[in-house]
């Protein structure tokens, strides 16, 4: 299993203990990918799991930069064509530095 499959089912088994409840893995469309659609309560989680190993081009959260705000917005807005009541949205991140260190999970990192 690759290094990025593994943190994907890694964050998914984090958030389950949690609470969370997983509804999709790698949604893909012509717009880009969400690695994990979960539901927090009333709320539809749009989940993107980053795992650098070094840092030499910086951290997980720095790969993050708005332009892939601005794909994980666009590919979650065509998700949500699927609801006809829309149902309240967040955007989190789970952040994995090298292969064994612990995860951080940021509810709400970002706003669309």
């Amino acid at each position: 299993m690759a290094d990025g499959t593994q943190a994907e089912f890694r964050a998914a088994d984090y958030l389950i203990e949690q609470g969370l409840t997983l509804i999709e893995r790698n949604f893909r469309c012509r717009g880009g990918e969400i690695d994990l659609i979960m539901r927090d309560g009333a709320y539809l989680v749009f989940v993107e799991v980053r795992q650098r190993t070094h840092s030499r081009f910086g951290g997980a959260l720095e790969s993050i930069d708005a332009r892939k705000q601005r794909k994980l917005m666009t590919t979650a807005q065509l998700y949500l064509t699927r609801y006809t009541r829309l149902p309240p949205c967040r955007f989190d991140v789970v952040l994995i530095e090298g292969k064994t260190a612990a995860l951080q999970w940021m509810r709400n990192a970002f706003s669309g």
